[in-house]
């Protein structure tokens, strides 16, 4: 064993060296041999070895070893625990246990009846408690929760008899963490009185319902020694799992609970480690260590607790016993007093009991309220307090994510409770609204550098987590999360309290214009005191993140409360309007300024949020579009030309993507959602339509390109809200979206062979842009159509036709180029997804038929194979389309049914079927999937019922031999 772990030892001779131990292993009576050894040697490597030999005898085995055998080992295996277990290494001693255990597992009672019995001996004699308490937690993670190899019967069993002794452990735990606790109290001095000692004040009076339990909590935390401490790090550990399985009941008696709530109160007992860094030596920091991790353990039995949601009758009252002695551990967590800030008492404890605090509060809210809220004695508002200071004084990020988790969960529990209640919503507000205003203030207080700007600056903005997002976005995200929840609730109150603080930012941003100055390179802002940039610096973020407030609550002016909340919403449009309009007429993106890393880009990001808020506000807009259309207000057709005017100066390739794209993403929410029928004449998106259809403007970056097209497109196909069909004005619309798709293809039509006038050779990387940038925009024009009126996909398919033409002329010339063939393919796939009623029967006949004649074997075999992740997705887009085409309803795709069945099994299933492929697999059994579904008529020709009607006893097949075939591929795909 030594040689086989030694460093010069070669992976060869530890090969020769595991292949002679598992012979030896597997040999009959090996078991003698290692009970040998386990009583003579002290060498850690044979020790473990001989009891992995066990471990495999007793779990895969026991069946074929006689009885005889099998008594021997139930005997000598816990002798020799007894008698060695002080001497053994902790992870041997383990080991031991769990070999010990697993006989149990397989024997206990029949064979092996006085399994339990010695455990429960072993925790009552004063010398072997550990060990019993070792045992007994190693019995509850094995038996209780044992893994998959026992029959379920056996499972049930072990369960049964394990429920039966439940009431005896739990005495016996309950005893000895009450010994220990009340031998080391008598010891413990009393400290003298001192001024903040008086913690029974009237929020601890309203929790704990009798003076002498908060009495009792008060009492001096005891100095354990090593031992003890040790023996109740075990005791608690045992509960924690015991709690973990066994059902809330009687067993679980008050005093058993009071006495977890004493050892929950080393957590919070800042003193003890105090004394422990005081005192300096090594030992007494172990020990103040040890201390909380008693309070660690004590929480995680009480959270095992929680976390059941059954709770029986009887056992409410024990539950709200539970609360009340937590709230009491909550309160002197939380209490301030002239010593300590509430902060550095919470920085001062363990990190993991405070999470454990913190998983408490969670279950409490989440599992426990709405059974809670009901007792007069519980007083809840008095709770959400001592949370808010729980929270607001965390001394870390995670901890107030955590707590702003539980505080989320609270607003649900609130909104739904109402939504249930609705005759009670005023009483339910007027009982928590101070509590939700407070939060909210308090939530944006912490959003704003103003106020918070030591944490903030420690929050990272640039790392990305899983979700794509930075720890800064993170934490904003969260917030607004609280605040949008506390405005659904309470409305009046959230934008009364978020408006003004907007406003304030919003004066500082608006009031630069005064410090710019015209220098010779441009414009600069004169601001350069550091003092002042730092300012400014701050000031702008917090506008950026106030703005992304007001964008989160804009749902909350739509639908039923538009005409309510009306004045309140045209109030922030209006604001948001002129802030946009500000930023682009005095071009703050391009200026110059003192700070150019800092304030430049704090000036992009205000602008494209402001743009971003505005956008979200396009559902308000379209409400009110309805609304003005019957009214004509003036004062509607002002925001949007406004808002035009603010959008149009940065659609230019001068300007910065962020600000770019924010610009064309309110422009796409405007021609999509907000729809105005005057939106095509005002002179701002004139000017638009120009610069995109104009050959020698300079294009956008792809993305921003693609949402202008859309937005131009969408204008003119999309039908206006509140107007009859015969004053869409559809004739002017379709000539001026084919002239608009016309010219956004010029160079792409410039591709196509021409037989009167051959075209000059044009360098392929060029040809493969011009075919990139045209098909990207076309395919998105046809994607967001998709789903829209008959009329409007005419219109658009009209426009494309040229276009889906010309890709098609040009694809057999591109099939080995696969980045070309890919985009072709997936401009095609949104094609049919969308448009193919449009397309017609011929030509949808004609592009499945060159689809088919150009994906030959070799061709399939080069992409699949050759090509890499481009090939593979070639096919796979091709077997989407070849999906689309077989559950076309009606006859008019019939014919190809053949082809495609031969392609899929003659030429697709033999190239992947030797290979992993597994996207293209999907999809091939995807595509035979649907052809088996859509048409079995192809193979079946009468129905069900006529056949049972007429009483055939077994129709005769069409197209038999395809349908083996399919049939045996879907088999062999398992």
């Amino acid at each position: 064993m030594t040689e086989f772990f030694h460093d010069c030892t070669t992976n060869e001779r530890k090969r020769e060296i595991e292949e002679l131990l598992n012979n030896f292993a597997q040999q009959i009576g090996a078991w003698r041999f290692c009970l040998y050894f386990l009583s003579s040697t002290r060498n850690d490597y044979v020790m473990m070895y001989s009891l992995t030999v066990f471990e495999n005898l007793i779990n895969k085995m026991w069946l074929g070893v006689p009885s005889q055998d099998k008594m021997e080992i139930r005997s000598c295996l816990p002798k020799l625990l007894l008698a060695h277990h002080k001497t053994l290494p902790y992870f041997i001693r383990n080991k031991l246990c769990k070999v010990i255990v697993d006989i149990g597992r397989q024997d206990w009672p029949m064979f092996y009846h006085d399994f339990f019995t010695n455990i429960l001996q072993l925790i009552q004699s004063p010398v072997t408690t550990p060990l019993g308490l070792i045992m007994l937690k190693t019995t509850s993670e094995e038996l209780a929760c044992p893994r998959e190899d026992l029959s379920v019967a056996r499972k049930e069993e072990l369960r049964k008899l394990l429920l039966e002794q439940v009431q005896t452990v739990l005495g016996l735990l309950t005893g000895i963490l009450e010994t220990v606790w009340d031998k080391h109290s008598v010891t413990a001095a009393t400290p003298p009185p001192s001024p903040t000692s008086g913690e029974s004040g009237d929020l601890l009076s309203n929790l704990l319902q009798s003076p002498s339990s908060a009495k009792l909590l008060n009492q001096p935390i005891p100095i354990l020694d090593v031992e003890s401490e040790y023996i109740c790090s075990l005791a608690l550990e045992c509960l924690a799992h015991l709690f973990s399985w066994i059902p809330l009941s009687a067993s679980i008696t008050p005093s058993l609970l009071t006495t977890i709530f004493h050892f929950a109160r080393f957590g919070c007992d800042i003193r003890a480690r105090k004394m422990a860094s005081v005192n300096g030596s090594s030992q007494n920091c172990v020990l103040g260590q040890e201390r909380g991790r008693l309070g660690v353990l004590a929480m995680s039995c009480i959270n095992e607790l929680m976390s059941k949601n059954c709770v029986p009758m009887e056992f409410e009252e024990y539950l709200l016993r539970m609360f009340q002695q937590t709230f009491y551990l909550l309160q002197k967590i939380t209490k301030d007093n002239n010593a300590h800030t509430v902060k550095s008492r919470l920085e001062e404890l363990d990190e993991s009991y405070i999470e454990k605090f913190t998983d408490f509060l969670r279950l409490f809210v989440s599992v426990h309220l709405r059974r809670i809220e009901s007792y007069s004695q519980f007083p809840v508002v008095e709770f959400l307090t001592l949370l808010f200071k729980y929270t607001f004084h965390q001394p870390t990020h995670e901890g107030y994510f955590s707590c702003l988790d539980i505080w989320t969960l609270f607003l649900d529990y609130l909104t739904s409770k109402i939504k249930s209640r609705l005759g009670d919503k005023e009483a339910v507000l007027n009982r928590y609204e101070d509590a939700l205003v407070l939060l909210l203030t308090e939530v944006l207080n912490r959003i704003q550098f103003r106020y918070n700007q030591a944490q903030l600056e420690e929050l990272d903005d640039e790392t990305l987590d899983d979700d794509q997002q930075t720890e800064w976005q993170r934490y904003l995200r969260q917030s607004l999360e609280v605040v949008a929840k506390v405005m659904e609730l309470l409305p009046t109150h959230a934008f009364s309290t978020l408006f003004p603080v907007l406003q304030d930012n919003l004066e500082v941003y608006l009031g630069l214009q005064q410090f710019i100055v015209t220098s010779a390179s441009g414009h600069r802002l004169n601001i350069t005191a550091e003092n002042d940039c730092r300012r400014l610096h701050c000031s702008l973020r917090d506008l950026s993140s106030l703005l992304q407030a007001v964008g989160r609550l804009a749902e909350y002016f739509i639908g039923d409360v538009f005409a309510v909340r009306f004045s309140d919403a045209l109030t922030v449009v209006e604001r948001l309007v002129k802030v946009t309009l500000y930023g682009s007429q005095i071009k703050l993106y391009n200026i110059e300024t003192a700070v150019p890393s800092v304030l430049k880009p704090d000036l992009i990001d205000v602008h494209a949020q402001s743009l971003a808020a505005l956008q979200a506000y396009s559902h308000w807009l379209a409400q009110y579009c309805s609304e003005a259309h019957r009214q004509n207000t003036q004062q509607f057709v002002t925001l949007i030309s406004t808002t035009m005017d603010a959008v149009t100066p940065l659609i230019s390739t001068k300007v910065q993507d962020k600000l770019l794209l924010s610009a064309c993403h309110l422009l796409v929410s405007l021609a999509t959602t907000v729809r105005p029928v005057f939106l095509i004449s005002i002179p701002a998106v004139q000017k638009v339509f120009n610069r995109i259809t104009d050959a020698s403007a300079q294009r956008l970056v792809d993305k921003a390109q693609v949402l202008v097209c859309r937005a131009l497109s969408n204008i003119l196909l999309l039908p206006w809200p509140n107007l009859p069909e015969n004053e869409q004005q559809w004739p002017v619309r379709s000539i001026n979206h084919a002239s608009l798709i016309s010219a956004l293809s010029r160079d792409y039509h410039n591709l196509k062979p021409n037989a009167v006038a051959p075209q000059r050779k044009m360098p392929l990387d060029d040809t493969k842009v011009i075919i990139h940038q045209t098909l990207s925009v076309l395919e998105d024009i046809v994607e967001n159509i998709s789903g829209e009126s008959t009329k409007s996909r005419q219109i658009c398919y009209q426009s494309l036709q040229e276009s889906v033409q010309v890709s098609l002329a040009l694809f057999p010339a591109f099939i080995h180029q696969s980045d070309v063939t890919d985009e072709m393919l997936s401009f095609f796939l949104t094609l049919f997804r969308g448009l193919r009623v449009q397309m017609g029967v011929p030509f949808t006949e004609q592009i499945i038929q060159t689809f088919l004649n150009m994906f030959t074997r070799e061709q399939l075999a080069e992409s699949i194979l050759h090509e890499g992740s481009t090939g593979c997705r070639v096919v796979e887009k091709f077997l989407k389309i070849l999906q689309v085409v077989v559950q076309e309803p009606g006859q008019v795709f019939k014919p190809f049914l053949p082809s495609i069945i031969s392609l899929c099994m003659e030429q697709v299933y033999p190239i992947i079927a030797e290979h992993p492929s597994p996207d293209v697999k999907a999809e091939l059994f995807e595509l035979l999937f649907r052809t088996l579904h859509h048409n079995w008529r192809y193979f079946f020709r009468s129905t069900v019922l006529a056949s049972v009607q007429r009483g055939i006893a077994e129709e005769q097949m069409e197209n038999e031999p395809q349908f083996s075939a399919i049939m045996q591929v879907m088999g062999q795909s398992w």
